[in-house]
């Protein structure tokens, strides 16, 4: 690790210079104990985020609207089912955004608000309508309030956590800046509440993190996150190139004026294309192709796409355009990748050349199962 002063000089150099700043927040830090919103607390976010600095942009990404939602309906907890989830959310998530509309309006801002799901993001068509409905209202001076669309999504297109999310969302505005927000003060190297354990300041790779212990629940319970998705998060921002400060959310003023405070983590990576961050982390296959060693072979260590040549087998139900997992054939998952054929089409096309498929199909099956632009590689 570096020394104090240095670590704090590049935490204050990459604040300084970041222009567009991704911030989440959790339920916990949004509402009171009996689920409902606490205005103070929307309030004191907000003064923070809009004396951030004129120059800087801000996206917010918020947790709360299941939270929200829970009082308005009788309900004393978070449900387990999906229907409730959603029925709470759907109530939720207006009062939530009508409390952020009120709040930012004391500082003459708009809010604009953009729900998600993975289907929304991991589509071509649909991640360049995102990117672009976020940059116009970024361009036009509004604060987008992201969320996941928890009123329509199902559990096989759930990102699972806004902490993940907000990484994902990093990437897809190029932020220069994510700055996740909870309950505890940083990153600690057990359990915060054990005498003897300390924060971890700083994160400057996987090797710093070896050994210690990260908690999986969240004190107040309605959420869906813990440390370990934040912790999970900062480490897609910072291989996408983005660092991040992970604190609580009393110290939001901090974090965006590069002060000390809770755990910095360092870029380990470069910015990659867009989309394939999204297929990575926030696709969930809806089948699987079996590759032969070959193509085993070119798709992990070469730049081609997946011909229909090399593979041996699928699996699922999925229409073309779904995401599906590549596997060789001691069915471990080596890539992950768009499907331009549906499953039904998959079988006639097993270990044959195009030029033999057009000849014998049509012209239309002369082309790539996989793309390689739609396609990310998940094992070396």
């Amino acid at each position: 690790m570096t020394g104090a002063g240095e670590q704090q000089g590049v935490r204050a150099a990459a604040v300084a210079a970041a222009r567009r700043i991704v911030v989440k927040v959790g339920s916990s830090s949004l509402t009171t104990a009996g689920g409902g919103l606490d205005a103070d607390r929307v309030d004191a976010l907000v003064d923070t985020l809009a004396k951030a600095g004129g120059e800087k942009e801000i996206v917010l990404v918020s947790s709360g609207a299941i939270a929200a939602g829970l009082a308005p309906l009788g309900l004393d907890r978070r449900p387990r089912d999906l229907a409730r989830q959603q029925a709470a959310a759907s109530v939720g998530q207006g009062l939530l955004v009508a409390r952020y509309t009120a709040s930012f309006a004391r500082y003459g801002r708009r809010v604009g608000q953009v729900l998600l799901t993975t289907d929304d993001t991991s589509r071509r068509a649909h991640y360049r309508n995102a990117r672009r409905t976020l940059d116009q209202l970024l361009a036009m001076g509004a604060v987008p309030v992201v969320n996941e669309n928890d009123t329509v999504a199902t559990d096989e297109i759930r990102f699972g956590d806004n902490d993940r999310l907000a990484a994902l969302v990093a990437h897809l505005v190029r932020a220069d800046l994510l700055v996740l927000l909870s309950d505890v003060d940083g990153l600690y190297d057990g359990d915060p509440s054990t005498p003897g354990t300390s924060r971890i300041d700083e994160v400057t790779g996987p090797k710093d993190l070896e050994g210690v212990s990260i908690g999986s629940a969240g004190k107040a319970g309605v959420g869906t996150g813990g440390m370990v998705t934040k912790v999970d998060a900062a480490r897609i921002a910072a291989a996408a190139g983005i660092p991040v400060v992970l604190t609580s959310a009393s110290h939001a003023a901090d974090a965006l004026a590069g002060r000390p405070t809770g755990t910095f983590f360092h870029r380990t990576g470069r910015r990659s294309a867009d989309r394939l961050l999204w297929l990575a982390h926030a696709s969930t296959p809806r089948g699987a192709l079996t590759l032969d060693e070959g193509a085993v072979r070119a798709v992990v260590e070469g730049t081609g796409s997946l011909l229909p040549a090399g593979i041996a087998g699928v699996e699922g139900e999925f229409s073309a355009g779904d995401p599906v997992e590549l596997r060789d054939t001691g069915g471990r998952a080596v890539a992950r990748g768009l499907v331009a054929f549906d499953a039904a089409e998959i079988p006639q096309l097993l270990g044959r050349s195009t030029r033999d498929l057009a000849r014998e199909l049509g012209p239309e099956y002369e082309r790539e199962v996989v793309h390689r632009d739609d396609l990310v590689v998940l094992r070396r």
